[in-house]
């Protein structure tokens, strides 16, 4: 089953269970997926589906943290629960020893030396764990590495 039937019969299935945050969170989904499919003028792949949950993730993120910052737990708590139902649509997480054996991998692969080459290491990184890590901690883990 594709990424996009996958959210499809979940709407539906949310929909008929009165789960509001649910629902909330695959229909703007939804949205975002139909407005990319006019742009692009064709249906999209579970890769560019994956592309549209994870800055939706991101953007839940975000928003959780400037929330938190704020003092504003209740709306923290609300990104933090439509967070969590994005995250049915993405791929399982790496842990924090593979995303380092990744950088590793992806570091010696491109023969990467200095900082000057770290964008290549996050697209070789990203083109072979694609929406398996976040990205600031990623970034991190290179930076330590190029910089030692």
């Amino acid at each position: 089953m594709s990424l996009l039937s996958k959210i499809e019969k979940d709407y539906i299935e949310a929909y008929k269970a009165k789960n509001t945050v649910k629902v909330a969170v695959l229909r703007h989904l939804k949205t975002a997926i139909k407005n990319r499919m006019v742009e692009v003028g064709r249906e999209l792949a579970d890769e560019d589906v994956l592309d549209l949950v994870s800055k939706q993730v991101k953007q839940r993120k975000d928003s959780m943290d400037q929330y938190e910052k704020a003092g504003r737990q209740d709306l923290a708590d609300v990104e933090k629960a439509e967070l969590v139902a994005l995250d049915d649509y993405m791929p399982k997480q790496m842990s924090e020893d593979e995303l380092a054996a990744a950088v590793e991998q992806a570091v010696a692969d491109t023969g990467a030396s200095s900082m000057k080459d770290m964008g290549t290491v996050m697209k070789a990184l990203t083109q072979a764990h694609k929406g398996q890590f976040d990205g600031g901690k990623a970034s991190a883990l290179v930076k330590a590495r190029l910089s030692s």
